[in-house]
């Protein structure tokens, strides 16, 4: 649902950050003003006896200088609570006293709809436990009781009975009031295809609600008693209330646990989710019936960042795991993936848990595997590779599968883990007869062992330009505190690459409203003075002309500026750099020719850039003394337009 400009803003206005932090911290009273809404105390994302978590109501901002959890009102809602950020807009705004924006008339009337079938769904509900509990429901209850199931457990996942009749429900709803159109459009009646009176869909099956994530009913599953039946397991129809592909069989349960700290797993089905959920495995959710989906996926990773897939261990169970590879490689991002249990011995996670216990479920979920292990098991698996063609073929579906990564980073990696395995199979396996030697180009030098590939010697450690860059930006802002609230855009977007700087750059954003000659100060009890003195310690920060004249704000602001636009810049070409790796990632001459193709590369390169050197156009001496490139000059002058435009103005 959309929401109209400005709501969120007034939301976040009217909502005190450190009230609704408040229910979960206690505050450090030392550290804390009240009275300035600058609040300390213990984080709630994170296990420590320090306050480092600061919240500062008036910007209705937090962060942690331990775990670097940050965010506002919304975000802490979502995170502590578990729950999506429309719940978390609607938890504030009852608070705040808003109500949340309806949409247009006709959703409204859907809405409303969907609130009728609801409650007429939990009608049912009530009525199936009572035919479970029934003369009708015996068998059902042996059957129950047979997988584990006493009373107790029944009640909690509201089972119940559907018996055999053809107008059994509908008979039940009709004399509470319900209309016999709303029974068909909850999915609970059949209206059949002769025109005549429609007749009940579940007979003769066990019956299992399904609940959205508020804990809504929304459809049910039936399991049939008679084992001729023709579907084993039915599920309703899609209806108002119901979407097969966009729902997850106990998923407000699940995302409650998994918001706890469990791991969120994902079963084949019913009976498994409730086996593992009865064992402890509370962050449980089956798909309904169907192959995952995407929208199902993407549900998973808002309750989980790394859900673990267990499987069968039957072919079907490998089938549907590689099916799910398919469709989760395009969505993959950074923190966001899959590992895969495969159950021992063919069993699954209900058999597993009632022949061994939870403790060997345990043993299986700790063994689970990252999915990138599950692509090459796929592509591999049963083949041979004796030929140079196969070999080929290989490279190629695994190029193919890898390009379906979205992430330039997640990309990088899985062409390194592939890389690794690529190289165990081919060249791992030869025992003593020693590396095969291939043919070089003629001219090249003997292939670069790995320990010399790595070695600092043979490539340049951008990490360490990018961190002396970073500690110049840091350092010239402390110096001159003054231009702290020039870049606050700049700062608060900036990746730091250490545990220290990340402090200091959240410190600085803390400071913005601190009087400049009070903002040392502070920043020595936030960050401690020798992390101050460590940053102040580095040759190249020293000899920084921002560092040199503190104070002088024309300086500092052509300083900071420079550095963050060749960090920029610098960062630019590396993601390219990433992208191109990847595509040699898996080629079959990765150890051999490629070392000496980067080096014939590198080299052009080097000439190019000399000759660009001779051209006083293309480099311009910076006041820093530094040389700024075209990609650098350029990100420079859009830096300083933005400053430009924005200098003198409390937005920053």
């Amino acid at each position: 649902m959309s929401l109209p400009p400005g709501f969120l803003d007034e939301l976040r206005t009217l909502v005190s950050l450190s009230q609704v932090v408040g229910r979960k911290v206690m505050w450090d009273k030392h550290k804390s003003n009240q009275a300035r809404g600058d609040m300390w105390a213990p984080c709630p994302f994170h296990h420590e006896k320090t306050a480092s978590f600061h919240v500062m109501d008036q910007k209705g901002f937090y962060y942690c200088f331990g775990c670097h959890a940050k965010g506002d009102a919304i975000s802490f809602v979502r995170e502590t609570e578990n729950v999506s950020f429309m719940e978390a807009v609607e938890i504030l705004a009852r608070e705040a006293g808003m109500p949340v924006p309806k949409a247009d008339p006709k959703a409204q009337e859907r809405a409303d709809r969907r609130t009728e079938m609801a409650d007429v769904m939990e009608q049912a509900v009530r009525h199936y436990r009572l035919m479970l509990a029934g003369g009708a429901g015996a068998e059902a209850r042996d059957y129950l009781a047979g997988r584990g199931l006493g009373p107790e457990a029944q009640a909690r996942w509201d089972i119940g009975f559907a018996p055999n009749q053809r107008h059994g429900v509908i008979e039940h709803l009709k004399g509470q009031g319900v209309d016999p159109q709303m029974i068909v459009d909850c999915g609970l009646a059949i209206p059949p295809d002769d025109g005549g009176a429609p007749y009940d869909r579940f007979r003769g099956r066990i019956m299992f609600p399904i609940r959205d994530a508020r804990g809504r009913c929304i459809s049910f599953g039936g399991r049939a008693m008679d084992p001729n039946a023709r579907a084993k397991y039915l599920n309703g129809n899609e209806t108002l209330l119901f979407d097969k592909g966009r729902s997850l069989y106990n998923h407000g349960p699940a995302r409650e646990a998994a918001g706890k700290g469990q791991p969120l797993v994902v079963a084949e089905g019913y009976m498994d989710v409730i086996a593992l959920a009865e064992a402890g495995f509370g962050a449980t959710v089956a798909p309904l019936g169907t192959a995952i989906t995407e929208d199902q996926l993407h549900l998973m990773w808002r309750i989980a960042d790394e859900p673990i897939i267990t499987l069968d261990g039957d072919k079907a169970g490998q089938r549907a795991a590689m099916r799910l590879i398919d469709l989760a490689l395009p969505q993959l991002q950074v923190g966001k993936s899959l590992r895969f249990c495969v159950m021992p011995d063919g069993l699954d996670p209900d058999d597993l848990i009632k022949a061994k216990g939870a403790a060997a479920m345990q043993a299986a979920l700790d063994q689970a595997r990252p999915m990138v292990d599950l692509l090459w098991q796929r592509e591999t698996e049963g083949r041979v590779f004796d030929s140079p063609e196969r070999r080929a073929a290989l490279d190629r579906s695994l190029r193919d599968a890898i390009a379906k990564i979205p992430d330039p980073s997640v990309k990088r990696h899985y062409g390194e883990a592939i890389k690794e395995l690529r190289f165990q199979l081919f060249r791992g396996r030869r025992g003593n007869t020693g590396p095969a030697r291939t043919w070089r180009p003629r001219g090249a030098p003997e292939p670069a062992t790995p320990g010399a590939v790595q070695s600092p010697l043979a490539r340049t450690d951008a990490g360490i330009e990018e961190r002396l860059r970073e500690a110049v930006i840091l350092a010239s802002l402390v110096a001159t505190p003054a231009i702290i609230e020039t870049f606050e855009s700049a700062l608060e977007t900036l990746d730091v690459s250490t545990p220290e700087h990340e402090a200091i750059r959240a410190a600085l954003l803390v400071c913005i409203d601190t009087a400049p000659n009070d903002v040392q100060g502070r920043l020595e009890q936030i960050c401690g003075r020798d992390a101050l003195e460590s940053l102040y310690a580095l040759r190249h920060v020293q000899i920084s002309p921002a560092v040199r004249a503190p104070g002088d704000v024309d300086i500092a602001t052509q300083c900071v500026a420079e550095e963050l636009a060749k960090l920029t810049a610098a960062r630019g070409m590396l993601r390219e750099l990433s992208e191109a790796e990847l595509d040699i990632a898996v080629l079959p001459e990765d150890d051999e020719g490629l070392t000496w193709r980067l080096q014939q590369a590198a080299e052009a390169r080097n000439r190019a850039a000399r000759s660009e050197d001779e051209d006083k156009t293309v480099y311009e001496r910076a006041p820093n003394g530094l040389l700024l490139d075209r990609a650098e000059r350029n990100a420079l002058d859009e830096l300083l337009n933005k400053i430009g435009q924005n200098g003198g103005s409390e937005s920053g």
